[in-house]
């Protein structure tokens, strides 16, 4: 896949006192284009809790370049940047990009796959290192 993509709809309720895009709304637009790449690549909540394997978060930082404002155009581009060979561990980055042309903010998130009973790290299923596999790649992709 060459590029994965999800436009954002600006909510009056996203923005903050000074009329721009809260900060932690830019985690909630890069979790949902996360979310929305894996059901759309067979992990579903549904497959989830069926086979107790979710993702967990042990890092996520953003690099916040511009203010993203009520009008403005928002699309959250996602690749995989790190994946060990059983994808139990990886890094994602999120470019939140407004109006074709701006480069608002960039998220980096580092995790794994969690038994979600045992509360402990997995290996996840096949199922989901073949959709993890469909994730477009950062030019500096680390296998």
């Amino acid at each position: 896949m060459q590029e994965y993509a999800k436009k954002i709809e600006i909510r009056w309720a996203d923005l903050d006192p000074n009329f721009h895009v809260l900060h932690s709304k830019y985690y909630d637009f890069g979790g949902y284009c996360r979310m929305m790449f894996l059901t759309q690549h067979g992990i579903t909540p549904a497959v989830m809790i069926e086979k107790n394997i979710a993702p967990v978060i042990f890092k996520e930082t953003c690099l916040f370049k511009r203010e993203i404002k009520f009008e403005d155009e928002l699309w959250v581009f996602l690749k995989l940047s790190r994946c060990n060979a059983d994808a139990s561990r990886w890094s994602m980055v999120h470019e939140l990009w407004i109006n074709g042309d701006t480069l608002a903010a960039e998220i980096t998130i580092d995790g794994a796959w969690m038994d979600t009973k045992l509360r402990k790290l997995a290996i996840p299923p096949n199922s989901y290192k073949l959709g993890i596999n469909h994730m477009p790649k950062t030019n500096d992709f680390n296998a």
